[in-house]
């Protein structure tokens, strides 16, 4: 019989790097971007929720930028027909520099009654994300829990030499620094938006965003902004992947090997169809 959510015996990286790091109410850490009459913040600005309806979706943006840091937003999302529905939570500067830009992503894709969301990261380095040079760097997952049942945290660590994705504080992916070339070194701001992705986001566009059920609300709490922005002085320091200081501890690469083994649907280093020579990280 086919399960939608694992029942296997979550694992404890040992560390909570969201513990370390104080939320923050969403006024003092973003602001409003795009589509404001798809958002309602509640009365102590602690939870925000979009929606993408026919007319607009919605997003936000951080009011400062940032040249490191952890970055993180507990979300739930809607249950029943989502097909096409992305929301995302990602560092980007695609407003600084047009056409050459930087991005990290954390996107949850909708998906049809009876199949689980799908967790896409993915990685944009100087513009591969842009126009005709889309180079892709993703890795998908399928997740251990419901996400519509209640939230859970999902967070970008980027200092100098690694990216780290957590849910729940879970490491599922590292992308290290292995070249100037393949890695964002640029300021970037923070963002969070629900956005129709039809052409692509379900089962590779074979289901859209299907309006009869709208709106599609997913909701956001406990933000967490830990690191230093560009203002910052030079003495300002990252946070740290581990209780070490430095990478993650050896039980945190077990705890991320159980997550890719396990829950893993899709790695970019793995797709016999792409060129690889255009992401050189992977061939070493």
């Amino acid at each position: 019989m086919f399960q939608l959510y694992s029942s296997k015996a979550q694992p404890s990286p040992g560390y909570y790097p969201s513990s370390k790091l104080s939320s923050l109410s969403f006024d003092k850490g973003y602001h409003t971007l795009w589509g404001p009459q798809n958002q309602a913040l509640s009365q102590d600005q602690s939870t925000l929720s979009l929606w993408l309806d026919k007319y607009s979706g919605s997003g936000f943006k951080s009011i400062s930028s940032y040249r490191n840091g952890y970055f993180a937003a507990s979300i739930k999302v809607q249950s029943g027909y989502t097909a096409g529905v992305n929301t995302a939570f990602y560092l980007s500067n695609g407003e600084a520099y047009q056409g050459y830009h930087d991005e990290v992503d954390i996107e949850l894709l909708g998906t049809t009654p009876g199949q689980p969301y799908t967790l896409q990261t993915n990685v944009f380095v100087r513009g591969s994300g842009d126009g005709v040079r889309i180079i892709g760097r993703e890795m998908r997952f399928h997740l251990w829990f419901d996400p519509t049942t209640g939230f859970h945290s999902y967070a970008i660590l980027w200092n100098s030499d690694e990216i780290i994705f957590f849910v729940d504080d879970m490491p599922i992916r590292r992308y290290p620094k292995k070249s100037e070339s393949t890695y964002p070194q640029r300021e970037m701001w923070v963002y969070g938006s629900i956005w129709d992705a039809s052409s692509w986001a379900t089962e590779g566009g074979k289901y859209k965003v299907n309006y009869e059920y709208q709106p599609f609300i997913s909701s956001l709490t406990k933000f967490i902004i830990g690191g230093c922005s560009v203002a910052a002085p030079a003495s300002c320091n990252p946070v740290p992947a581990s209780s070490s200081g430095s990478g993650l501890s050896s039980k945190q690469y077990e705890v991320m090997q159980w997550v890719q083994r396990n829950y893993m649907t899709y790695d970019y280093c793995k797709d016999h169809n792409k060129d690889h020579s255009l992401t050189p990280e992977c061939l070493d």
